[in-house]
């Protein structure tokens, strides 16, 4: 008999419409992994904040035709997923999990149990691990199947920040780029990933350290020595601290020394807000300001094939219950990830 294996697929989420964005935002803030102080203050933030940001990312939405793209890019990541598992004994079918807008985890777990699944993978579209995006979206899936009563035997990937099918998807558009900007005796690389505040980082997310590792992996796969790069982080909001150097201060920096820039979202694996509007409009204009000679910036990876294969290879470990790399245990320390994925199993 066939066995049904549905793989669980967590991201963001996004508004799909502007009436949407509020609300969004007011989910986004009232997660205790992003506002870490408790009730009711974090209610009381969650609805100042949000209020006060919806007309701001309003327009921000209405420059990509007034909602996120997420959904339909990651059915679309999902679709090619089930297809490169295709294998005629087990029948794979993914399902959204979104963290702040539909489709929630809520939808996906009666979804998952209506289909009658035998197994499930649980696989975030967060190639780097962080507290406030792997850890929330594995607790909030936990919720949620409970909830549903999903009494399904589950797997989790923790993370993939070197895993070999990711670094080769974005070493092979870096290389496209690289290509199309030519000699590289005044071009620098900016791989830019979503910032954090410094305490998160210095409370043991390991976020920061995967992501460094990611990049010096591409720049390792593509070969090119002396290439000049730099890791950097961009979307800073609220007073807090953040950790560095933020995306901007580098493409001034780069202005000012006359270098022309190629950006890699290297945490994103979808195009949205952050690529389509901060990097693609409000960065390349902040790059012109300053005098930066050309801009270039790699796509997200989407469905690139290898991306795709490596997604693949990772629910097939995940179901054979083979051990998932993970940095942090290869450089002697604990693996925050898999000490969450025992609390959630």
């Amino acid at each position: 008999m066939t066995r049904r294996i549905a793989i669980v697929l967590f991201n963001l989420g996004g508004p799909d419409r502007p009436e949407a964005v509020e609300p969004f935002l007011f989910n986004l803030f009232s997660d205790p992994a992003i506002i870490r102080v408790p009730q009711p203050f974090r209610w009381l933030i969650a609805r100042l904040v949000s209020k006060r940001r919806a007309p701001v990312a309003q327009e921000i939405y209405a420059e990509i035709g007034g909602g996120s793209p997420l959904v339909p890019l990651t059915e679309a990541q999902a679709r090619a997923l089930e297809a490169a598992l295709a294998d005629g004994e087990s029948e794979y079918r993914c399902f959204l999990a979104m963290r702040y807008w539909h489709p929630f985890a809520d939808e996906a777990a009666a979804a998952v149990k209506a289909w009658g699944a035998d197994e499930i993978v649980l696989l975030p579209l967060y190639p780097q691990y962080s507290t406030t995006t792997t850890e929330s979206s594995l607790k909030d899936w936990d919720r949620a199947a409970k909830r549903a009563r999903l009494a399904v035997p589950a797997k989790a990937v923790c993370c993939y920040p070197v895993t070999e099918g990711f670094i080769a998807a974005h070493a092979s558009l870096l290389a496209e780029a690289l290509q199309k900007a030519g000699p590289t005796d005044n071009l620098r690389v900016l791989f830019s990933a979503h910032g954090l505040p410094k305490r998160i980082v210095e409370q043991g997310d390991p976020y920061q350290a995967q992501v460094e590792q990611s990049c010096a992996a591409i720049v390792a796969k593509l070969d090119r020595p002396g290439l000049d790069w730099v890791t950097c982080y961009q979307s800073r909001v609220g007073p807090l601290e953040w950790i560095g150097p933020s995306t901007e201060a580098e493409i001034k920096r780069a202005g000012a020394e006359g270098k022309r820039l190629i950006v890699v979202p290297v945490a994103f694996v979808s195009e949205h807000s952050e690529t389509l509007v901060e990097l693609d409009i409000e960065y390349a204009k902040l790059a012109q300001e300053n005098g930066v000679p050309a801009y270039f910036r790699v796509p997200a990876l989407g469905v690139h094939p290898d991306f795709i294969a490596a997604l693949a290879g990772l629910v097939r470990a995940a179901r054979d219950d083979s051990e998932i790399l993970c940095p942090e245990e290869a450089a002697g320390r604990p693996c925050t990830a898999k000490i969450m994925l025992e609390t959630v199993n």
